[in-house]
C-alpha cells in the first residue's frame, strides 16, 4: 500500500471524480450562505441543498468537492480520541437524479482498491438488512466476498420529514495491532480495527408528515468521507493528528513548549486540542468569523480559549497561539491558497483575542477554584448555573471551559441554570437576527414555478411585465383583490431584491383596473424575485399584465450610496492596509454603513484621510462600468470579492476608472461625480477587530453640512464670538472650568480630611475592631475611594464603609485591613449585603469592593446596619 500526502489524496479523489464526469466544485466558505438552519458548513453536502431540496438546479448533475467543515458537538471529545475534530475536509461524491447505487458503490471500491491501493482481503462494507440492491451489488458486481459484508439495522438516514434512505459504508481492517483484542471485535466495535471509511447515501424515498415513507421520483446520491481519516490509513498511523497535514502544526508547538509530541498522555492531549482548534479558528477567520459572544464568533472564542487552557497546561502562560497560525497555512496552502493571503490578519485577531483573554483568565481561574473548594468543603458536587454564567459574562470564560475545570476535580455544572441566567440575552441575539419575511417568502411553493429570475433593473426603470405567480398566506392564488398583501412572481422586472447589503427597490405596479404597490422584493426559491405587494385597487390574476416603475428617485438615492460604499472600501485599504476587509454593509437612500475589519479605532487624521480620498475620486468623476466575465479573470485582474463569499463560475465586475475594481451584483450610478459629495458620521467598534463607518451621501451629505453649519452658528451665538473664532472661546471657558473643579476638589479633599479625625473617633467597635461606616461628600467613586484610603491609612487596623450620594445614585466601597482578612472578614461580601438595601449590588476583593445602588433614601439605613453585618461574618 502506497503512501500518499494529504494533498495528493484530495487531488486523487477529485480527479477521480472528474474522470466519471463530475464537475469538481471549490470549497464553499465555512459561514453557510441563505441557509439560517445551519451554523457552520459541516458536511461535504451542505452547501448543495438547495440541489438536493429542488430549489435550484446544477449546470451538471454529478459533482465532487472536498469541503472544509466544522462541528463542534463533540468537542470534549477532540484530543481525548484518534478521530474526533472540529475542523475537517470531507471528500464527497454527488449525484442529483443521474446515476444511483451501482454507480456510487463500484466507483467507491474502484477507488480505494485501484486509485489508493487498499488491499481489498482488508475492506469490508455495511448495508441496511432491506437494501436487497446493495446487497447484489456488493456480492454479485463487486463481488466482495458474503463473510466480509455485515447487516446494520441503523444503516438508514432519516432526519424526519423530508428525503432520506438506506446507506452503506466501506469499513478498513487497520490489523490486531489497532484492535480492543476482544473474541466480538468486529465491524462496528468501538475500537479502531475496522475504520468507516466511507459512507454512501441513497436518497430514494420521501418521509411523509404523517410517517410513511414513498419512494422519490428523482434518486439522489450524497456520499462523504472524511480526507484526514483517509489520510492515516493510507500513512499507517494510528491516529488522525500523526498524518502529515498535522504535523508542521505539532513541530511549531514543540518548538514554542520546548516539549516533544507524544510525551505523556496529558501533554499529548493538549498538543490535539490546540492542533484542531487552531486549524477551525484559522479557518473560520480566514471567512471572515471574529470572535465574539454570540453565533460563530463565540464558537471561535470558546476554541481560542479552550486552546489557551490547554497550552497552560504546557507551560504556556502568554499569548502563543498566533504563532501557530503560520504552520497551518503552511500545511494547508495548496488547496487553500487564500490562507497566505490572509495569514497576517489571522494572527492579528488571535494574538488581540489571546492577550484580551490572559488578562482575566487568572482572575477567572482563582475564582473559579475557590468557588469549587468551598463547594468541596460544603460536600457539594454542582456548581450554581449563575456562577457559571457570572464566569462567562465578567470573565469571558465559555460554559464548557468551566466544565473542564470543574471536570477535573469532580464537580458537575448546572447547565439548565446557566442557560437560564443567558436565556435574556440569547432571546435579544435571536430577536436581532430574526428576518421580516412574509409566511409565503418561506414557503417552498415557488420551487417548481419556472423563471421569475429575470432582472432587467440595470439599465431600466420600467418595464412590462406578465404575472407568472400570486402567493398570498401558504398557498398560491389564481386572483387577489384590494387591501390584500400578497407575493408575485413576474417573468421579468426592473425591481432590485434585497442583497449584497443593498436594500430593495419599491415602487408600483399598474394594469387593467388594477394598481399594486411594491413594498419590499426579496429572493426565494434559490433566485427567484418575490414582490410583496399590496392591492391597492382592482384584482390582480395570474398571467396578467402589468406596467412596473421603481421609485426612481429613491433608486438613484441608492446608487449613490452603493458606489461610495465601493470608494470607501478602497480609501480604507489605502488609509490603513491591505488587512481591512469589508465584513457587511447596509447601503440605503443616501446613506451607508460599512463593517470592516481592524484592530483599533481610527484617529481623526485617519477619518480625514478616508473621507478626502473619496470626495477626491468623486471631482475625478470616473466612469463606473459593469461586465461579466469568468471568476478567475476577474481575480487576474485584481477585483475585490467580499471576505467569505461564495461565487460562481461567472461573475459581475463593477469597476470605477482605475482606483476600484469589485465583484458586485448591485446597482450604480453611472459616473462616480452623480454622488455628488461623501460625508462621513461616525466610526465605532462592533466586536473583536471589526470596525463601522456611517456615512452620506448626495441630498443627506448636503443636508448634514447645512446642520453642522447651524450648530456652529449657534455655538458661536451663546459663546458671544464670530462661528470661526467659536472654537478658540470654548477653549478658554473649558480651561476655566476645569481650573474651578480641580479648586472644588482641593476644597472637598481638604474637608475630608478633617472629617477623618472625627470618622475615627466616632469608630463603632465590633468585637474588639474599629468599624467606620459613614455618608461623606465625593464627587465620583474615585473621590470616595481617595476618603476611604485616607480614613484606612490612619486607622491602621479596622474596616471601613463609606456611601455617597451622585447624580441621584448610591456609590458605596468597603476597605477591610490585612489582619482582618485572615480573620475571615470579606470587603467584596459585606458591600453586596449593604449594597442590597440600597436596591444595588457589586462586590470585589477581601481586602476592597466598591457597589452601587439606586435608592439614596435608604443609604443611612444601610450605613447602620454596617456593624451587624461585620459581626454576622466574625460568627
Amino acid at each position: 500500500m502506497q503512501k500518499y500526502t494529504t494533498n495528493e489524496l484530495r487531488q486523487l479523489f477529485l480527479d477521480f471524480f472528474a474522470s466519471k464526469g463530475h464537475a469538481i466544485l471549490p470549497s464553499a466558505p465555512l459561514v453557510p450562505k441563505d441557509d439560517p438552519t445551519l451554523l457552520w458548513i459541516n458536511a461535504g453536502m451542505a452547501p448543495l441543498k438547495p440541489y438536493f431540496s429542488g430549489q435550484q438546479r446544477p449546470e451538471n448533475p454529478r459533482m465532487a468537492n472536498s469541503q472544509k467543515c466544522i462541528r463542534t458537538n463533540d468537542i470534549e471529545n477532540v484530543g481525548k480520541t484518534a478521530r474526533h475534530h472540529t475542523f475537517f475536509e470531507m471528500l464527497g461524491s454527488f449525484s442529483i437524479g443521474d446515476y444511483f447505487k451501482q454507480e456510487t458503490l463500484v466507483w467507491g471500491w474502484e477507488f480505494l482498491k485501484d486509485v489508493i491501493g487498499l488491499p481489498e482481503e482488508r475492506m469490508w462494507a455495511s448495508i441496511h438488512p432491506d437494501d436487497e440492491e446493495s446487497r447484489h451489488i456488493w456480492l454479485n458486481v463487486i463481488g466482495l466476498p458474503v463473510e466480509r459484508l455485515v447487516e446494520d439495522a441503523d444503516n438508514f438516514w432519516d432526519i424526519g420529514p423530508g428525503p432520506c434512505g438506506p446507506n452503506s459504508e466501506i469499513y478498513f481492517d487497520q490489523g490486531p495491532e489497532f484492535g480492543c483484542g476482544s473474541p466480538d471485535c468486529g465491524v462496528g466495535c468501538d475500537c479502531d480495527r475496522y475504520l468507516e471509511v466511507w459512507n454512501h447515501v441513497f436518497s430514494q424515498f420521501n418521509h411523509n408528515e404523517d410517517g410513511s415513507y414513498t419512494p422519490l421520483p428523482k434518486k439522489n446520491i450524497d456520499t462523504g468521507m472524511g480526507l484526514e481519516r483517509l489520510a492515516a490509513v493510507v500513512q499507517r498511523v494510528r491516529s488522525n493528528f500523526e498524518t502529515d497535514v498535522f504535523r508542521p502544526i505539532m513541530q511549531a508547538l514543540a518548538q514554542i513548549s520546548g516539549l516533544t509530541y507524544g510525551q505523556g498522555q496529558k501533554h499529548t492531549m493538549a498538543f490535539n486540542v490546540i492542533a484542531d482548534h487552531m486549524r477551525a479558528a484559522t479557518f473560520a477567520i480566514s471567512d471572515g468569523v471574529l470572535p465574539a459572544n454570540e453565533g460563530r464568533g463565540y464558537v471561535i472564542r470558546r476554541l481560542l480559549r479552550r486552546a489557551v487552557r490547554y497550552g497552560k497546561t504546557l507551560g504556556l502562560d502568554h499569548p502563543f497561539l498566533y504563532q501557530l497560525v503560520g504552520a497551518v497555512v503552511e500545511a494547508m496552502k495548496d488547496a487553500y491558497p487564500e490562507l497566505c493571503e490572509n495569514q497576517a490578519f489571522v494572527e492579528r485577531v488571535i494574538r488581540m483575542e489571546e492577550e484580551r483573554f490572559h488578562e482575566t483568565l487568572d482572575e477567572g481561574v482563582n475564582l473559579l477554584n475557590s468557588l469549587i473548594a468551598d463547594l468541596q468543603a460544603r460536600g457539594k458536587e454542582q456548581l450554581d448555573g449563575r456562577d457559571a454564567f457570572r464566569l462567562y459574562d465578567t470573565f469571558g470564560f465559555p460554559f464548557d471551559l468551566t466544565e473542564d475545570i470543574a471536570r477535573e476535580q469532580g464537580i458537575r455544572v448546572d447547565r439548565e441554570g446557566f442557560e437560564q441566567a443567558m436565556a435574556k440575552q440569547r432571546e435579544r441575539a435571536r430577536a436581532a437576527r430574526s428576518g421580516i419575511e412574509s409566511s409565503f417568502g418561506k414557503q417552498g411553493i415557488f420551487n417548481e414555478i419556472s423563471g421569475g429570475n429575470v432582472f432587467i433593473g440595470y439599465t431600466a426603470t420600467r418595464c412590462p411585465a406578465q404575472v407568472i405567480a400570486i402567493a398570498s398566506g401558504e398557498s398560491l392564488v389564481d386572483e387577489a383583490f384590494a387591501g390584500q398583501e400578497i407575493g408575485l412572481l413576474l417573468d421579468q422586472t426592473v425591481f432590485y431584491a434585497e442583497g449584497g447589503g443593498q436594500v430593495a427597490d419599491i415602487g408600483e405596479m399598474t394594469g387593467d383596473g388594477v394598481k399594486l404597490q411594491v413594498n419590499r422584493v426579496s429572493k426565494v426559491a434559490g433566485d427567484k424575485i418575490l414582490h410583496h405587494c399590496l392591492v391597492l385597487e382592482g384584482c390582480v390574476q395570474a398571467g396578467q399584465m402589468l406596467a412596473l416603475q421603481i421609485d426612481t428617485d429613491r433608486r438613484l438615492a441608492i446608487q449613490r450610496a452603493h458606489s461610495a460604499t465601493h470608494l470607501v472600501h478602497k480609501a480604507l485599504m489605502n488609509v490603513l492596509g491591505g488587512h481591512v476587509h469589508q465584513a457587511g454593509s447596509l447601503v440605503e437612500a443616501d446613506h451607508l454603513r460599512f463593517d470592516f475589519s481592524h484592530f483599533s479605532p481610527l484617529t481623526t487624521e485617519e477619518l480625514q484621510q478616508v473621507e478626502w480620498q473619496v470626495n477626491r475620486q468623486i471631482l475625478f468623476g470616473h466612469q463606473v462600468t459593469a461586465e461579466e466575465m469568468p471568476l478567475e479573470e476577474a481575480r487576474a485582474k485584481g477585483a475585490i470579492a467580499l471576505f467569505g463569499e461564495k461565487y460562481g463560475e461567472h461573475v459581475r465586475v463593477v469597476r470605477m476608472g482605475d482606483y476600484s475594481i469589485e465583484l458586485c451584483g448591485g446597482t450604480h450610478v453611472s459616473n462616480v461625480g452623480m454622488i455628488g459629495q461623501f460625508r462621513l458620521l461616525s466610526e465605532s467598534g462592533i466586536g473583536a477587530g471589526l470596525r463601522r463607518i456611517e456615512a452620506v451621501t448626495g441630498e443627506a451629505a448636503y443636508r448634514y453640512a447645512l446642520e453642522q453649519e447651524e450648530r456652529l452658528a449657534q455655538v458661536a451665538a451663546l459663546l458671544k464670538v464670530k462661528p470661526e473664532d467659536a472654537p478658540r472661546r470654548a477653549e478658554q471657558v473649558l480651561q476655566q472650568l476645569r481650573a474651578a473643579e480641580r479648586e472644588v476638589e482641593a476644597l472637598l479633599s481638604r474637608q475630608a480630611a478633617q472629617e477623618v479625625d472625627a470618622f475615627l473617633a466616632e469608630a463603632v467597635k465590633v468585637n474588639g475592631i474599629p468599624v467606620v461606616a459613614r455618608q461623606v461628600k465625593a464627587k465620583d467613586m474615585d473621590s470616595l475611594r481617595q476618603i476611604a484610603d485616607t480614613v484606612k491609612d490612619k486607622l491602621q487596623s479596622g474596616i471601613i464603609v463609606l456611601g455617597a450620594v451622585v447624580e441621584d445614585k448610591v456609590n458605596l466601597v468597603a476597605m477591610v485591613s490585612d489582619d482582618l482578612v485572615e480573620r475571615r472578614l470579606h470587603a467584596g461580601k459585606l458591600i453586596k449585603e449593604v449594597a442590597q438595601i440600597t436596591g444595588g449590588g457589586g462586590g470585589g476583593r477581601p481586602q476592597m469592593a466598591q457597589a452601587g445602588g439606586k435608592d439614596p433614601s435608604r443609604l443611612v439605613e444601610a450605613l447602620g446596619k454596617v456593624p451587624a453585618l461585620v459581626k454576622q461574618q466574625l460568627g
